[in-house]
């Protein structure tokens, strides 16, 4: 096993090799190529109350439970963006940005979750950003839903009702109404994993539910169902005069099989049809649907575990058709990667649980680089291999890269070299997708500017630029990798030679 584990490591160092010997200055990305940030809402933003705007569950869940949090912070104030937008704006300009991509607070817009009440100072917000970006021709990639449904839908049931798509289909529309003149780019949801897994499954992400037998599928099923009804709406309806693009944001992780066996390969496909198939499966192939194999393993355990029938719900036949050729773009957020066991490396999980379900093993070789958040590891070549792999399956599909990013502690200060090799890595990953005929259209590096990760609160620092929380005006500071990534968009190369002039000398007069 070890043996095959350092084999794959050293035909990724060959790949990787055989990459770097090419002339850097031959590997150009395309002119029309979009380079950008991403950034969330509830991270960012801050004015958790201000000017009439409604209470989400991030807002309920730190606030009630702060202990939840490792630092035991939350978003009310953030990175201010809210009151600081020129300057986020000043800062995308700084680095030649193409596009930013960010979300749209539900409970900023529509207090109580519902349209009969419109916030039109929340309005004004964006309003006011949108309007700022397009001055200096950066484009708006916008997402609808990023984590922070609104408290009094979450009162409702949130995404176990089966009364959310009708409710997400009725804010979107206000959305499209209001900003769709200037968005050309739509997100529908950001990773759904994260939300139906980690927040109806599991304690990871608010609402914090752990319904752990079926949570994570009947989210699934209205999440999809609330993207297919926020598409049509918007390709019925809006699209024939605003003319833009709608589509999901996915997590994808790359997974291998830890050996060539049989075994292991079934279980690499069960992996990846667990992880981001139930969401990508019933939109994006043909057959439509939850993905085949991991579903029949949930209704046989299911039966063996005592239900009267699976513990997945079913898409009826108008629901399949309804929901599958809804996009005009896969959205794909990537950090790392695993290798996938049928019998090692295997947890004890409750039962029934979703991590149950998927039942097998994954595995991270120790000399991968790591980041300062657990779940952030360096995997070789794994955003190409996401790529191509996506590609092959999903053929007329385009894509956007809508995250990509590296974590580090805020005392390891404004050089992150770690975060430029990373960087680096995945944007010649990107350049070898694009000469292996992925329709890849753009690149949004995450984050912006440091904010609030979620359970891990201000430990982990994702931004280009630092932010300083113990100013009033939480200053933003470009951090070294700002510097590279600017230089990447003006030249549309990446060379793996430059050195920002002066840097250090900037830094050391106190910047």
């Amino acid at each position: 096993m070890q043996l095959f584990i350092r084999s794959l490591c050293y035909l990724y160092s060959l790949i990787a090799a055989s990459c770097n010997a090419q002339e850097w200055q031959d590997r150009r990305f395309p002119d029309d190529f979009l380079f950008g940030t991403a950034t969330a809402a509830y991270q960012i933003e801050g004015g958790w109350n201000a000017d009439g705007k409604g209470e989400n569950i991030w807002d309920r869940l730190t606030h009630t439970k702060p202990y939840v949090v490792q630092d035991m912070t939350n978003g009310d104030i953030a990175a201010d963006s809210y009151h600081n937008y020129k300057r986020d704006v000043e800062m995308m300009r700084e680095l030649g940005l193409d596009a930013y991509r960010f979300s749209i607070s539900w409970s900023r817009i529509l207090p109580n979750g519902f349209a009969n009440q419109i916030n039109e100072a929340g309005i004004a917000y964006y309003n006011n950003l949108i309007d700022e970006m397009l001055k200096y021709n950066i484009k708006p990639m916008v997402t609808l839903y990023h984590w922070d449904l609104p408290q009094k839908l979450q009162d409702l049931g949130g995404f176990m009702s089966p009364l959310f798509p009708v409710w997400f289909e009725e804010y979107a529309r206000v959305a499209f109404e209001n900003f769709g003149d200037r968005v050309k780019l739509w997100i529908t949801f950001n990773e759904p994993r994260e939300i139906c897994y980690e927040g109806y499954s599991w304690t990871n992400k608010a609402p914090l539910l752990n319904i752990s037998d079926i949570g994570t599928y009947y989210c699934a099923k209205h999440l999809v169902l609330g993207h297919a009804r926020a598409y049509h709406a918007y390709n019925n309806d809006f699209k024939p005069t605003q003319n833009g693009e709608c589509g999901i944001t996915i997590s994808v992780q790359w997974f291998s099989p830890l050996t060539d066996s049989e075994e292991d390969r079934f279980e690499t496909e069960i992996r990846m049809q667990a992880e981001w198939g139930l969401y990508a499966e019933p939109i994006f192939s043909d057959e439509g649907g939850f993905p085949k194999d991991f579903a029949e393993r949930v209704a046989k355990k299911s039966l063996e575990q005592g239900y009267k029938k699976s513990r997945m719900p079913e898409f009826t036949d108008q629901e399949k058709d309804y929901a599958r050729g809804a996009y005009d773009f896969f959205g794909i957020n990537h950090y790392s990667g695993f290798f996938v066991s049928a019998t090692e490396y295997k947890t004890v999980n409750p039962v029934p649980s979703f991590l149950d379900d998927e039942d097998n093993g994954i595995f991270r070789p120790a000399e991968w680089p790591a980041s300062a958040s657990p779940w952030l590891v360096q995997a070789p070549k794994s955003l190409y291999n996401v790529l191509t792999h996506l590609q092959n399956k999903y053929k007329d599909a385009v894509f956007y890269i809508t995250e990509n990013g590296w974590a580090q502690r805020k005392e390891e200060g404004l050089l992150d070299d770690k975060r430029i090799t990373y960087y680096r890595a995945a944007l010649n990953d990107v350049l070898d997708a694009l000469e292996s005929g992925v329709k890849l259209k753009g690149y949004m590096a995450w984050s912006l500017m440091d904010n609030m990760e979620w359970l891990e609160g201000y430990a982990a620092c994702l931004g280009l630029y630092e932010v300083d929380y113990q100013s009033e005006a939480r200053t933003r500071t470009p951090r070294k990798s700002a510097f590279v990534y600017k230089q990447i968009i003006k030249t549309r190369l990446i060379d793996p030679d430059y050195e920002p002039d002066n840097l250090t000398m900037w830094i050391e007069e106190g910047h």
